[in-house]
């Protein structure tokens, strides 16, 4: 089973700042109520408590709390609204992100939202054609995954012998390579340039279709197109299931058994 690390967190980070607020406005003071009363009669420093010590030792709950609350704070508070790092598990992006790498994800690039509800409470910026985004995948609304921005809302999408179209107009590719067993094309959307993967001798029916995408929605794909689960198997991302915009590789470690490298550090296109 999948460890929900925002729902830890968020509860964490409550669970230890309550502890130590409650110690704060109540308990502290029963402590020091306790020992002035135990060290009645015996030398006392200027704050009425025994001259050895200054304040009796704290809980261990309360001294814990204490110690990770600020720390925790931190964390939520930049992965939930500024930074948050993910890592590439599958092939469905190449040759942009490979499988292994670490990339950074912007959370307030569509606005800021509320960690675990994923509500959001200001409004930035909405997603952009060629853009890379980060969402939780609609039919489990828990996975995250990671496409490009294809369609808008109100955008009419076909996808037709490995040609996409967007509102009628073909997206032009240019040929970079042939590196068995794909073939490299550089794809110019908007104003984003970046590379696709064709497989070759694959039919060109693999994933044909015309979709018209709703408002609030968005129609996403893979850069490795023939290989990867996306909008035109599954449907459109509700807006209210994006997490943010990708926008850069921070370390590549495919697995355990490599080492990690930094070749591959730079923005994401």
């Amino acid at each position: 089973m999948d460890i929900d690390f925002p729902l830890v967190l968020v509860v964490l980070t409550l669970a230890t700042g309550l502890i130590w607020l409650a110690d704060i406005l109540f308990l502290r003071e029963r402590r020091l109520s306790a020992a002035r009363a135990q060290g009645a009669g015996q030398p006392t420093g200027t704050d009425g408590l025994p001259s050895e010590q200054d304040e009796p030792k704290e809980p261990y709950l309360v001294d814990l709390s204490r110690s990770f609350f600020p720390v925790l704070a931190i964390v939520l508070i930049l992965r939930s609204f500024l930074v948050e790092p993910f890592q590439i598990p599958s092939g469905s992006m190449l040759p942009t992100l490979e499988v292994g790498d670490f990339i950074l994800v912007n959370k307030y690039a569509y606005g800021l939202r509320l960690p675990v509800l994923g509500t959001k409470i200001v409004d930035v910026g909405e997603p952009q054609r060629g853009d890379v985004m980060v969402f939780r995948y609609p039919e489990d609304g828990e996975t995250n995954y990671i496409k490009r921005v294809i369609g808008l809302p109100g955008d009419h999408i076909r996808y037709r012998d490995k040609q996409l179209f967007i509102n009628g107009k073909r997206i032009e590719s240019q040929f970079v390579a042939r590196l068995p067993p794909v073939e490299l094309r550089r794809e110019i959307l908007g104003e984003v340039e970046h590379d696709i993967f064709l497989t070759l001798g694959r039919p060109g029916t693999s994933g044909e279709g015309e979709w018209v995408v709703p408002e609030g929605h968005y129609f996403v794909m893979g850069d490795n197109r023939d290989n990867s689960n996306d909008s035109r198997y599954w449907g459109m991302v509700p807006e209210d299931m994006v997490v943010g915009k990708a926008f850069a590789i921070w370390m590549h470690w495919k697995s355990l058994g490599s080492l990690p490298s930094f070749d591959r550090v730079g923005s994401i296109e």
